[in-house]
């Protein structure tokens, strides 16, 4: 049976637009630019999660002719265009923070701070259904991301509506929403930079190189192993193919069965090519790539 995508997405898009179209509502009915302004914020995360949700189902169809590993790499794209997203968003915030400390608009009132909550409700409830899935895949990652950022863009504008209202602070609105983005972009640069990596086909961060090859070579018969790679094929498949240098032909059948399914298992590497060789052969080596 085909995997299917994360049900998280299902419920994540649905809940969050549930809330854009309440949040319309009351910022229309109480006259607050900031609540739609937000609200259009939200429906940007909801396109994030739209496209997350999109490359996860494309992930779980069938390889074709043309595409032997299938549509796997689109959930990469998706993790790095969620990650650009949310740099964006962030951007935004920050710019617009800092233009409200010289012209300070004050707080709406309770009205504002009770659709927030609402928010923080909806945005991490939803950040709850990612989070089982998102420390091995760096989609679901990417759209947890976005719910936790908008669950605390969410508590800041509580926290400081509340505190403002009671000191006429108005400056403190905009330093919440500086510090609730800057912790976010902190986040989010480690998203981005382990989705470039994937992009680039480099070794997944949860793989030691070295330990791959230690076990290869620890594996009985084999004299040596070169031209070894490992890349990600999506966000949670990974591939390897190695050249092994072998001191006998005997039951070569089971021994690529039994280091394949070593691999598989001690490094979750799901598709193993692992080519044998015989004799004297030197493969060349070169400065920048000594496997």
């Amino acid at each position: 049976m085909a995997p299917k995508p994360n049900p998280a997405f299902r419920w994540g898009i649905l809940l969050n637009s549930i809330y854009i179209v309440a949040e319309v509502g009351a910022g229309l009915a109480v006259g607050s630019l900031a609540l739609v302004a937000d609200a259009l914020h939200n429906l940007a995360d909801v396109l994030g999660l739209a496209i997350a949700w999109f490359a996860a189902w494309l992930a779980c169809k069938a390889p074709t002719l043309r595409r032997t590993y299938g549509y796997k790499g689109s959930s990469i794209m998706a993790a790095l265009t969620n990650a650009v997203f949310l740099l964006v968003a962030m951007g935004a915030i920050i710019v617009e923070s800092i233009g409200r400390f010289s012209h300070p608009e004050p707080v709406q009132g309770g009205i504002v701070m009770l659709v927030a909550t609402v928010g923080i409700l909806v945005n991490a409830g939803t950040a709850v259904l990612f989070h089982k899935g998102q420390g091995h895949d760096l989609n679901i990652r990417g759209a947890f991301l976005h719910m936790v950022a908008d669950a605390g863009v969410s508590l800041g504008v509580v926290i400081a509506g509340g505190v403002t209202m009671a000191t006429h602070w108005e400056w403190l609105d905009p330093a919440v929403s500086i510090l609730v983005a800057l912790v976010v972009l902190v986040g989010t640069w480690g998203l981005l930079r382990d989705a470039v990596n994937l992009a680039m086909a480099a070794v997944p961060k949860a793989i030691d190189t070295e330990a791959v090859r230690a076990c290869i070579n620890d594996f009985p018969s084999v004299m040596s192993c070169h031209d070894l790679h490992i890349w990600a094929l999506s966000t949670t498949d990974v591939a390897l193919t190695v050249h092994v240098m072998r001191a006998t032909d005997e039951a070569n059948d089971q021994f690529l069965e039994k280091l394949g399914e070593r691999l598989r298992g001690n490094f979750d590497i799901a598709h193993v090519t692992i080519q044998v060789e015989y004799g004297d052969y030197q493969p060349l080596r070169f400065k920048d790539n000594p496997y």
